[in-house]
């Protein structure tokens, strides 16, 4: 079964942080529109094409082509979007969550992760194997104060080629900062000061049912897999894509040695697909999201081969060139 978590955190409408949609306050859609393209195979609710302005597909579409090709739908859960889904929701009722430099980004941060343990014991009675992706523009940004707040040296990914690396910084030592005023030093206190709501619903989801979770995303899900190690839990294994682990400026490899648990990669080969957006992973632009790494794995692990994979993937994103 898959479970993909939604959310907005305010910090995706700061100019230069997030690349998850055409300008930074359309970013608060994106989780919304890519909801309805897995689920529907199209975006229906606004004119939109589910590329990057450069051309690239977005994670969503290849997620959508892996439920195609598997029959496994994911279900989406609302963890606190900005804007109301289009398509049906497992709603744990929260909120967007606010920008930390100002505030308590989820002030629910406890409530949320105790809904996500009743959503994970329900997800639990009906899969062997439960795979958690997210869909959070903005969301490397928390996690990497999440991370750094939990004492990791951390660095995080990002969906441009181009890290922007110093204002995530510097955000994050405001955050810090803030922090260190409050005293938040619990995990939970600490989500609720900086974190965003897709992170405690997952580590909630995630702690419910241990031993047959995986956490499908980069960055972000490491932040959910400090959190839950912060709480005495055991610690799920991720799997991403190599894009991110490839990452130079993520430090992926190092963070996933750091927390304790153990990761998994799926190379999709985007370099000799033949397609030219999708070629752009290769170079850095958005790698991974939405469930997409989880997805390609799934698909594997049916027992489809790489090349049927490929071919699928191309002939989807294809539609919308």
């Amino acid at each position: 079964m898959v479970a993909l978590v939604l959310a907005n955190t305010m910090l995706s409408t700061v100019p230069g942080i997030s690349g998850a949609g055409p300008t930074p306050e359309a970013t608060l859609l994106t989780p919304v529109l890519d909801a309805e393209l897995v689920t529907t195979g199209a975006i229906t609710s606004m004119p939109a094409r589910p590329n990057t302005p450069t051309g690239c597909p977005t994670p969503a579409a290849i997620t959508r082509s892996m439920v195609e090709m598997t029959g496994l739908a994911p279900i989406h859960i609302n963890a606190g979007l900005a804007h109301t889904p289009t398509v049906p929701c497992l709603d744990i009722y929260g909120r967007p969550g606010g920008d930390p430099r100002e505030g308590d980004a989820v002030p629910e941060a406890t409530r949320l992760f105790e809904r996500g343990e009743m959503a994970g014991r329900l997800l639990s009675q009906h899969s062997d194997l439960l795979v958690i992706g997210e869909c959070v523009p903005g969301g490397t940004t928390t996690a990497l104060c999440v991370l750094r707040a939990l004492g990791y040296e951390a660095s995080v990914s990002s969906a441009f080629v181009k890290n922007p690396l110093g204002l995530k910084d510097a955000v994050c030592k405001e955050v810090l900062a803030r922090i260190d005023e409050t005293g938040a030093e619990e995990p939970l206190d600490i989500l609720r000061a900086a974190g965003d709501p897709m992170i405690p619903v997952a580590a909630g989801i995630a702690s419910a049912c241990p031993d047959k979770v995986i956490l499908a995303g980069g960055t972000q899900m490491l932040a959910v897999a400090a959190t839950i190690r912060a709480l005495g839990r055991h610690v799920p294994p991720l799997v991403t894509t190599v894009y991110i682990r490839d990452d130079p400026t993520a430090g992926f490899t190092r963070s996933i040695a750091e927390i304790g648990t153990t990761a998994y990669y799926v190379d999709p080969d985007f370099a000799s697909i033949g397609h030219a957006g999708l070629a752009r992973y290769c170079i850095g632009e958005v790698k991974e999201g939405t469930g997409a790494g989880g997805m390609l794995m799934l698909a594997h692990l049916m027992g489809h081969e790489p090349e049927e994979i490929a071919r699928k993937v191309y002939d989807f994103v294809s539609r919308y060139d």
